[in-house]
């Protein structure tokens, strides 16, 4: 998927050139006349299209696309496709997400059909923003699990296979999902083809189309790609085994679909993803002209086969000497051997069960195991130390009821008729003990000043808190160790480890201590990025007696005659939930430069970070989304000390506003310096649109959404 926005690049140049169409090309509506009511098919099959409604004639990924408003806009095409075919389009789309597990075929259709007469039927759909293909009965259906990105062009395509009885939906050239149609009989060719709406029941989308093609055939997943940039696709594809995948096996047998110009191959294999990117380290296995590549055997890379618990990196250059452009890097994949230990325990390792009267421990068996031992109980030296344990056929195990406000821990050793292996000690909590920890067991791209929290025991008097980069020590530390930091009084369940290192792994732990007594807690994890959060919009609430509410940290116009802007909703939740870009919530920014109005701005009195020299950050980050329909209001951020007029810097899209994608914003630190700004000791920060830009703001009205703010090394 790395290659999407390289995709639609040389779509957009590659799309200008004229190209014969293939002789499985049946239709083809490019939507490039601008003006009129019919759209040509440009294939020379004379399948053209017309106009139906008021769709309107806009700029597309290439010269021009339709518009469709969602109310009663289509364009009709007739008899057109037999049993088999491929469709596929270029789409945009400002709809919010629709869960089309729920909405099944009721909702607005990208391209629907007639077929014979029979009201529903359709061959491609796009609800909102997912992808869903129905064919000849619309009681079946296959529905993508990967989101349409709105607000940019997407690329689209879905197959039917009349013999295979199969469907299969591509989403930027990645095949998202195959399903059996369920439909034994013919499709026959289809009454009516209409772009933009089922007609019949009314239904209509509401974005932008652009060439859409429909072939007469199913087309390969490489002819798929190459149709979508125009050109041969150059690759190799369709790895097997699939990437990421589980390979349960000492020796592979390693094989690919060419690329459509390749003569040869480079293959490179390696259990190093750096030496496999770089060609480094010997993982360079030659050149060959057949598509598939053994290991593990004796004459072989690894003739002593594949090590369990080993992850192994590949990739396949495509070559022919003929072209200047070759080689062909390939993307990396890779396959995992499953480890001889028991491993993905079930409850994860450090959370907390939901009901202590019914816990049924789990996990996947280490390689090749034939009997399972588990150890259970509530010390942790005693179940890492223990031989004796209850054996298992099976790979789970209820330890019966358990107590509440309690640390439970339980290790699982594997038996392959050659040897036992001592699996790690896995723990859990139940209701009431120390819990929830902030940042989140396992989590990434943690700030470097985040601030530790977690939920207190039930009936703990206080805590202790141990953290370091060794989780072995933090585990067996006590309070004379360097990992211990402190007690923690009840009530003030929070530590603040000062700078962390950035791209660094840290292991912590909360003892709950009872009458001057410490209960040992889970060990818990998270791994820093290279950056100092600002407000990542996670930590408000609906709860605005507590002073949680985002509005209440971030000011806005309420009560201000010169300032339009107004932050959250106005009814819970009051963050946003569904359009965010990490996490699960985002700010919502709605700015209203109206009615002798010329500024709309939101901002935040900062407790930390104020030192944005600390670390070596020298960028200030953002992330921004509007809306096309948003007034085209400039945006600007506003930096202040607690004295002094702020540093004010705008956005050089003046039109950022009507941005309909998650969108990066970086400023340099040295901007903000360069207005007077003193960087180590910042008091506030502002968003607005409008006049203070300093741009020329014709006003209006919109809403914006803002996320993960952050300060940058370089």
């Amino acid at each position: 998927m790395c290659r999407r926005v390289i995709w639609l690049i040389s779509f957009i140049v590659l799309l200008s050139v004229v190209t014969d169409a293939p002789a499985d090309l049946i239709a083809n509506l490019r939507f490039d006349e601008g003006t009129g009511n019919v759209a040509y098919d440009t294939s020379g099959n004379g399948h053209d299209g017309t106009l139906n409604g008021d769709p309107q004639w806009v700029a597309g990924v290439v010269d021009g696309a339709l518009k469709f408003d969602g109310t009663d806009d289509y364009v009709e095409m007739t008899r057109v496709v037999q049993d088999d075919f491929t469709l596929m389009a270029w789409i945009k789309t400002d709809t919010p997400g629709i869960n089309l597990g729920n909405q099944g075929y009721q909702g607005s259709g990208l391209i629907w059909s007639d077929v014979a007469g029979v009201a529903n039927d359709f061959i491609l759909a796009v609800l909102g923003t997912k992808l869903s293909f129905f064919c000849g009965n619309p009681d079946t259906s296959v529905n993508s699990d990967t989101d349409i990105v709105t607000g940019q062009w997407v690329h689209v395509a879905a197959t039917r296979s009349a013999q295979e009885q199969e469907i299969a939906i591509y989403i930027d050239g990645d095949q998202e999902k195959t399903m059996a149609h369920g439909n034994t009989g013919p499709l026959n060719a289809l009454d009516t083809l209409a772009i933009g709406g089922n007609v019949l029941d009314s239904r209509y989308y509401t974005g932008l189309v652009d060439d859409v093609q429909l072939y007469d055939n199913v087309l390969l997943q490489a002819e798929i790609l190459s149709a979508m940039q125009n050109e041969p696709w150059p690759y190799a594809y369709s790895p097997d085994p699939a990437d990421g995948a589980i390979h349960a096996d000492t020796w592979v047998t390693l094989s690919w679909m060419p690329g459509q110009l390749a003569v040869s191959h480079d293959v490179y294999l390696g259990d190093n993803f750096d030496d496999v990117n770089n060609g480094t380290g010997e993982t360079f296995r030659g050149n060959q002209g057949s598509t598939f590549f053994v290991a593990g055997f004796p004459g072989f890379p690894y003739p002593d086969g594949l090590v369990p618990g080993t992850t192994y990196y590949w990739r396949i250059d495509e070559v022919n000497e003929t072209n200047p452009e070759s080689p062909w890097k390939g993307e990396i994949w890779s396959f995992s051997i499953p480890p001889k230990t028991a491993y993905h325990p079930n409850p994860a390792d450090g959370t907390e069960v939901a009901d202590p009267n019914s816990v049924k421990l789990s996990w996947t068996p280490g390689f090749k195991a034939i009997l399972h031992t588990v150890y259970f109980g509530d010390n942790f030296d005693e179940v890492n130390n223990a031989t004796v344990g209850m054996p298992s056929g099976t790979t789970s195990y209820s330890p019966g009821p358990l107590e509440r406000e309690k640390v439970y821990y339980w290790r699982v050793d594997e038996f392959d008729a050659l040897a036992t292996y001592k699996g790690d000690v896995w723990t859990f909590t139940t209701p009431g003990a120390v819990g929830n920890p902030k940042p989140a067991n396992g989590a990434a791209d943690v700030g470097m000043n985040s601030v530790l929290s977690w939920t207190p025991a039930d009936n703990a008097a206080s805590h202790e808190v141990y953290l370091g980069q060794d989780k072995a020590a933090v585990r067996s530390a006590d309070a004379g160790a360097p990992e211990y930091q402190g007690a923690i009084a009840l009530g003030a369940e929070n530590y603040n480890p000062g700078l962390l290192e950035g791209d660094a792994t840290y292991y912590w732990r909360v003892d709950a201590v009872y009458d001057g007594n410490p209960v040992q807690g889970p060990v818990w994890s998270f791994t820093t990025g290279p950056f100092l959060l600002v407000d990542d919009f996670e930590g408000y609430t609906d709860d605005d007696a507590a002073g949680q509410a985002i509005w209440q940290t971030w000011t806005d116009g309420f009560g201000v005659a010169d300032n339009g802007a107004q932050v959250g909703y106005l009814v819970p939740p009051y963050c946003e939930q569904t359009i965010v870009h990490g996490g699960a919530q985002s700010m919502p920014l709605l700015y209203m430069n109206e009615a002798g109005v010329a500024n709309s701005e939101a901002a935040m009195t900062l407790t930390a970070p104020r030192d944005w020299t600390a670390a070596g950050v020298a960028e200030l980050s953002l992330w921004f989304r509007g809306d096309s329909a948003n007034a085209a209001e400039p945006l600007y951020a506003a930096i202040a000390n607690s004295a002094g007029a702020p540093a004010v810097v705008a956005h050089d899209d003046p039109a950022a506003a009507t941005a309909g994608v998650w969108t990066q914003w970086r400023i340099p630190l040295q901007a903000l310096a360069d207005q007077g700004i003193n960087l180590s000791n910042v008091d506030k920060i502002a968003i607005g649109l409008g006049n203070q830009a300093g741009m020329a703001a014709s006003g209006g009205f919109g809403t914006m959404f803002l996320d993960d703010i952050r300060l940058y090394r370089p």
